[in-house]
């Protein structure tokens, strides 16, 4: 059975919104109760463990448009986090014992104040990471911006949807690739990706279709000799990332047809191991206007933080966060899908 985008829209009239969305989602005819299968394994209603990491998202714009993302980022997109809201990031990560803090985007090197936001995070010294979609470092402007990120020790966390060229573009855009391997080459000339603690290089791959991510640790020694042996290039990690059934994928998933068939295969590979260890347990989502989420995907859909008076960093406050209920809908699957998924790739 397929669901027609004109008929989604006919219902819903606007796919930007996350409402929209979640209604588009309910609609698929699978039995997509998230909440049930948390019950059925004693972790309903889903609480936190311990925040370590605050994910901050610093704007929407980005110099790319991929096609499967999720915070439907471009060069059109004018939110942009101010100083004033880093600020108040900088003050909730010192005074709550943060570890770790992942700024995202868009493109998070196009925000006037990342490198004041990176200097101030290295001043703390929590551990900072940048997921930089590679091609950015080749831009004018931003030419000097690996050797800064070198220079105070931020991991480099990167999309490449493939080592093979064909697969890359057809997710990010002609040429993509080749500018890609550039970066990767440039990272790796600074010392990037050659085992050093302080200069992590991590890779990010996810399905260019409607179907799950191989396994991660199955397939990192392929794309580490591949690499290696076409390009010279190095690197730390790999991450598999589940795409998400949210905004631009979930159109497309709508406008082909494969809608209810890929919330099925995501329903069927459900891993009760992995629902125990996703990632909004021990992180909180900062939206570019400072507004706080359980994670960066129910950022996405507009769904902020439950019984929080005001669930804005403004007022953060660590201990209140720990006892909130987290907040899930049948979007959570595509992180508890086979080995679970999560920013920061497998969770089992």
């Amino acid at each position: 059975m397929t669901i027609s985008l004109t008929t989604l829209h006919s219902r819903e009239h606007d796919l930007s919104s996350g409402e929209a969305q979640l209604r588009i989602l309910e609609k698929a005819p699978v039995d997509a109760d998230f909440n049930k299968r948390l019950d059925a394994i004693g972790l309903a209603p889903l609480m936190p463990t311990q925040i370590q990491i605050l994910q901050v998202n610093v704007g929407k714009m980005c110099n790319m448009t991929c096609s499967h993302c999720h915070v439907d980022a471009g060069p059109d997109r004018t939110e942009i986090m101010t100083r004033e809201t880093m600020e108040e990031c900088l003050h909730a990560a010192q005074s709550s014992g943060i570890t770790t803090v992942d700024i995202t985007g868009g493109a998070p090197e196009l925000n006037p104040n990342f490198y004041w936001f990176v200097e101030q995070l290295s001043a703390q010294g929590v551990h900072i990471i940048d997921r930089c979609n590679l091609t950015i470092l080749l831009t004018g402007p931003h030419k000097n911006t690996a050797a800064f990120l070198a220079k105070h020790h931020v991991e480099i966390v990167c999309s490449l949807p493939h080592y093979r060229k064909t697969s890359t573009d057809a997710q990010r855009g002609d040429g993509t690739y080749d500018q890609s391997i550039q970066a990767l080459r440039m990272l790796n000339d600074l010392g990037y990706g050659q085992g050093n603690e302080e200069l992590k290089l991590t890779l990010v791959t996810n399905p260019v279709g409607a179907f799950l991510p191989p396994s991660q640790s199955s397939i990192e020694d392929e794309w580490k000799h591949e690499l290696h042996r076409n390009f010279g290039i190095t690197f730390d990690r790999l991450y598999t990332i589940t795409n998400m059934p949210i905004s631009r994928f979930l159109e497309w998933l709508v406008s082909t047809g494969n809608l209810v068939d890929y919330m099925q295969r995501l329903l069927d590979a459900y891993n009760p191991i992995a629902a125990a260890k996703v990632m909004c347990r021990n992180t909180i989502s900062v939206g570019w206007d400072g507004m706080l989420y359980d994670c960066d995907f129910n950022q996405m859909l507009e769904m902020p933080l439950n019984s929080i008076a005001r669930p804005h960093i403004s007022d953060f406050d660590a201990n209140a966060l720990k006892r909130r209920t987290i907040r899930t809908a049948s979007h959570c699957f595509g992180c508890t899908a086979g080995a679970g998924s999560s920013c920061s790739g497998s969770v089992t």
